[in-house]
C-alpha cells in the first residue's frame, strides 16, 4: 500500500504550515499552496522541510477561489499521486472594519478566499475519494462562525457558512465513508492576530479561560487526528478556543 496524500490550502505559514508538516512527519505525502506571489519563497521553504520528513512534496502558488486554478492543481496532483485521500481546506483571509465602510471587492475576495475556495477544493477532491471508498474532509473554522464577530462580518459569515457547509456536505457523504468535519478556532497565536497591539492581546488573553492563545502545532494535532481516526465521528465543529466562546 502506498503512502497517502494530504493536501493543505493556505500553506505558506501559520496554521496550514503546522498542519502540512504534522502530515508530512506521520508520512503523508503534502500537497501545498498558497495564494500570495509574495509569499511563494515562504510555501518553497515548507516544500523543503516537507521534504526532511522522506516524503513527497508538490507546491502550487494559486487562488483557491478560482475553479481553473483549482483544476489545475487537481490535474498537477492526478498526476503526481493519483488523487488526495485528506483535504485540509485551510485557506483564509481576515477583514477588520466597520460593515459599512467595506467595499464590494473586499466581500468578494473575503468570501472567494475562505468559502468558494471550499466548494471548489472539495467539488474536486470528492471523486477521488468516491473512487477509492473513503476519505477526509477537514475545514479550518473559527470560532466567529458560531458567534460571530464585531467588524469581522464578512469573516464571521464565509465561517458560518463553512460550518454550515461542513454539516450538509456530512450527511451527503457519510454513505460513502467519507467524513468531514470542521475546527472552530479561536485565538491562535498566528500573523493574522498580528495587528493587535500589546495591550489588546492582554485583554484578549485575559478573556480566555486557557489563560493564552492557542498555538498552531495544537490545530494541526486535532487535524491530523481527524484524518487519521474518527471513521464515526462526522459533521462536527469542533471549537478549539481554550474555553473562550
Amino acid at each position: 500500500m502506498g503512502r497517502k496524500t494530504a493536501l493543505v490550502t493556505g500553506a505558506s505559514r501559520g496554521i496550514g504550515k503546522a498542519i502540512a508538516l504534522k502530515f508530512a512527519k506521520k508520512g503523508y505525502n503534502v500537497v501545498i499552496n498558497c495564494v500570495n506571489p509574495g509569499h511563494e519563497d515562504l510555501l518553497l521553504q515548507v516544500k523543503k522541510e516537507v521534504e526532511s520528513y522522506q516524503v513527497s512534496c508538490l507546491p502550487y502558488l494559486g487562488d483557491m477561489g478560482d475553479y481553473e486554478k483549482c483544476s489545475e492543481l487537481f490535474i498537477l496532483i492526478k498526476k503526481q499521486f493519483g488523487g488526495i485521500d485528506v483535504l485540509v481546506n485551510n485557506a483564509g483571509v481576515a477583514y477588520v472594519g466597520l460593515f459599512q465602510d467595506m467595499k464590494p471587492e473586499d466581500w468578494d475576495r473575503v468570501v472567494r478566499t475562505n468559502l468558494t475556495s471550499v466548494f471548489n477544493c472539495c467539488n474536486l477532491a470528492i471523486p477521488y475519494m468516491l473512487q477509492k471508498g473513503t476519505g477526509k474532509i477537514i475545514n479550518i473554522s473559527s470560532v466567529w462562525g458560531v458567534a460571530g464577530a464585531s467588524c469581522e462580518v464578512a469573516y464571521s459569515a464565509t465561517k458560518g457558512g463553512i460550518n454550515a457547509l461542513t454539516k450538509a456536505l456530512a450527511k451527503e457523504l457519510a454513505p460513502s465513508n467519507i467524513q468531514v468535519n470542521a475546527i472552530a478556532c479561536g485565538a491562535i497565536d498566528t500573523e493574522m492576530n498580528r495587528y493587535l497591539s500589546d495591550d489588546d492581546l492582554l485583554h484578549l488573553i485575559d478573556e480566555i479561560p486557557a489563560g493564552r492563545l492557542g498555538r498552531a502545532e495544537e490545530v494541526a494535532d486535532l487535524a491530523y487526528h481527524l484524518a487519521y481516526k474518527s471513521y464515526y465521528l462526522t459533521g462536527e465543529i469542533i471549537r478549539l478556543d481554550g474555553g473562550w466562546i
